[in-house]
């Protein structure tokens, strides 16, 4: 392959998780490393009637900063951004971050399929998506979004998975490259970024 034949880095990560995600996304993020080259984009079903700390929560076990996202900031890279509760979190060709409450998706909001879609919308074959543990099947419709424009599409592995729900939905919907342990995730995602950047 010549140089001007190498791929396009990698330029975006996003994650979906619900039940049983808080565990799995400290695993996963925790493994990240301290300075991975791409934003990371998170969604986690939360209840909208309690205050959340998942951010610090995260934060104390990522290398990386976590942080709320905000409505009009830019994903900015090795930092995780996080889908406020009740807020579908979304991103532009710019990586600019958009908070809407526009109706649930599959009764949910924050929403992995529209963050999903946003992704792929705007990243293409430069999108890594995650789909963790989570119940119904929310995020499989986003994964084929981003498959199907070129992006890869990391999927726990159902028997993993605390809750093999949304897993084994994104995996029916023909949009898995990887179907991995959780343990595992974190590794391929970082030799992913970073091979195309050799």
């Amino acid at each position: 392959m010549t140089a001007d034949q190498s791929p396009v880095p990698y330029a975006i990560v996003a994650v979906a998780s619900s039940a049983g995600g808080i565990q799995a996304l400290i695993a996963l993020l925790a493994e990240l490393g301290p300075d991975l080259p791409v934003p990371v984009l998170v969604v986690q079903h939360l209840d909208p009637r309690h205050r959340t700390v998942i951010a610090d929560v995260l934060a104390r076990r990522a290398e990386l900063p976590v942080k709320l996202a905000q409505d009009g900031e830019y994903a900015r890279n090795g930092v995780i951004h996080i889908a406020p509760p009740d807020r579908h979190l979304l991103v532009n060709s710019d990586g600019l971050l958009t908070l809407s409450d526009t109706e649930l998706v599959h009764f949910v909001r924050p929403s992995a399929d529209l963050l999903f879609e946003s992704v792929a919308g705007a990243y293409g074959s430069r999108a890594i998506v995650c789909v963790l543990t989570g119940t119904g099947v929310d995020g499989a419709m986003g994964a084929e979004a981003v498959s199907s424009r070129g992006g890869t599409v990391i999927v726990q592995d159902p028997a993993d998975a605390q809750y093999p729900g949304m897993p084994q939905a994104a995996i029916d919907a023909g949009a898995a490259d990887f179907v991995l342990p959780l343990e595992e995730i974190a590794a391929v995602v970082r030799g992913l970024v970073e091979a195309k950047r050799q």
